[in-house]
């Protein structure tokens, strides 16, 4: 039985970006799953199923995907390079915050096997958290913390689109939208507190000036006592979990897209869905 192989995308020109996430998905262990002798023969199994991740990075398309525009360049750039390989993996992991168009197209092409991106992934558990936590009292929220402020709108669509009500992704690609980030129909999400950094300024601009940018975003996020769980709405915020645990209460959960998005596959994979 041949171990799973995943392709984790990073869909933007920047390898450093790429890199970054190496460590984040191996902390996660599940290139490391064992089975005592006990387990494989009550279970009937010969062979302890890893799980081989492969990081790639685009050769070509944008350094940092920073509004709607990028995404679709990137894509477009991503896809040719991306198709020949689909034969070679088992699922796909595709690491952009964003409604990325090169989710579909991979879905598409892919036909049965695994693809998710990491924005819907996380929207997804954050649902899954807040469900976990709801009582008759307390009816919590998510928010996310992400990068420019042109974000702010085009995520509030994506969100509110992906929960099946406000007003849809229609406007994609019109960063200057009226719509208010923090300001929408759903009960669930509370809205998107931006930083004003792009993604490669996360990792290229002073640390502690990133970390007090992150920072204060979450602490005006979960200001109103209602956000129950926070997401990171870029994969270059990976690993950033920890500076926005230091400001946010201690039962408010925190989410990380590239963490969900790889649980989301073995899922998909292990269950054989």
């Amino acid at each position: 039985m041949a171990d799973y192989k995943i392709l984790i995308v990073n869909p933007n020109t920047t390898k450093s970006m790429t890199d970054a996430l190496i460590p984040i998905v191996e902390s996660l262990g599940y290139a490391n799953v064992t089975l005592t002798a006990k387990q494989s023969r009550r279970l009937q199994l010969t062979h302890r199923k890893q799980t081989n991740h492969t990081f790639w990075t685009a050769p070509t398309g944008p350094s940092s995907i920073n509004n709607q525009e990028d995404c679709h360049k990137s894509a477009s750039e991503c896809f040719p390079h991306l198709q020949p390989l689909i034969p070679s993996y088992d699922a796909f992991l595709i690491a952009c915050y964003s409604h990325h168009p090169l989710v579909a197209l991979m879905m598409h092409e892919a036909d049965h096997k695994p693809v998710l991106g990491i924005f819907e992934a996380s929207i997804t558990t954050a649902i899954q958290l807040l469900t976990n936590d709801r009582d008759a009292k307390d009816d919590g929220k998510f928010g996310i913390v992400t990068t420019g402020k042109v974000w702010e709108n085009l995520l509030t669509e994506a969100v509110l689109w992906r929960l099946g009500g406000g007003i849809g992704i229609e406007g994609e690609g019109k960063e200057n939208s009226n719509s208010n980030s923090n300001s929408n129909s759903n009960s669930t999400f509370k809205g998107v507190e931006s930083t004003g950094l792009n993604a490669t300024e996360l990792h290229d601009a002073p640390q502690e000036e990133v970390r007090a940018k992150v920072q204060d975003a979450a602490r005006k996020l979960t200001r109103d006592g209602d956000v129950k769980v926070v997401v990171l709405g870029c994969a270059g915020m990976a690993g950033m979990d920890e500076w926005i645990r230091e400001v946010v209460p201690e039962k408010v959960r925190i989410v990380d897209g590239v963490k969900a998005g790889v649980g989301g596959l073995q899922t998909l994979l292990r269950g054989r869905f």
